[in-house]
């Protein structure tokens, strides 16, 4: 019987093989990435580029910009990305704490402990763990995984996690089973939500899923 890691590496191997490799975080600088991040709770990336488009005519890609706008200019700038008044104190949240607590110095958050920073990150008011962990492993390439609905789905239905699990649960059986590497870790999680938009949907569609080998629960 196959080990968790042996399972996750081979799913890892079948989704590479039939996907390629996925370029994520779609994002120009590091800024733009956790942007990008915090925006897209709870709306799609073709919005949230709606958004980082507008922000970046607007001159406001750059963390001193981002704290000196208004939040009302903010809001409005990211409307297309949806509970722009939300998103935007969300946003202003995270570039206040950088500047108050890093002096505006996102790069040197590169030196920084990955627990210690991701407790920082959690502690920002609007900023969840999977926008933590999307910040930390896409624009500070900090070995963290991260976990979606996608993630929990896929999981669940191939019998590697119960309906209980929690997020941490989710991400600390991947780190276990996985060793700490940032490309693997980034591309798994794009890969995951590549095959979990095209088939492991609320209704599955298992026909030519490249995880259909797999044993799973039916939908």
């Amino acid at each position: 019987m196959r080990t968790t890691g042996e399972i996750l590496h081979a799913f890892y191997e079948a989704l590479f093989r039939v996907y390629g490799p996925q370029g994520w975080w779609p994002g120009r600088t590091r800024t733009e990435i956790v942007v990008g991040a915090i925006l897209t709770q709870n709306t799609n990336w073709a919005n949230v580029e709606k958004a980082i488009a507008r922000l970046n005519a607007a001159g406001l890609l750059d963390w001193a910009a981002l704290r000196d706008v208004p939040t009302p200019r903010l809001a409005e700038c990211i409307r297309p990305a949806g509970y722009y008044n939300i998103k935007a104190a969300r946003l202003k949240n995270f570039v206040m704490w950088l500047w108050e607590e890093h002096g505006g110095d996102f790069d040197g958050l590169r030196n920084r402990d990955l627990a210690g920073l991701r407790e920082e990150l959690l502690s920002i008011r609007g900023i969840g763990r999977e926008t933590a962990d999307s910040i930390l492993l896409y624009a500070l390439e900090k070995p963290t995984f991260v976990v979606d609905a996608y993630t929990a789905r896929i999981l669940g239905r191939h019998r590697l996690i119960d309906e209980a699990a929690t997020y941490e649960e989710i991400k600390t059986l991947f780190e276990d089973a996985l060793p700490p590497d940032v490309p693997l870790f980034n591309e798994f999680h794009a890969l995951l939500v590549a095959v979990g938009k095209r088939h492991c949907r609320p209704q599955a569609r298992c026909d030519g899923c490249p995880l259909a080998e797999f044993p799973h629960d039916p939908a």
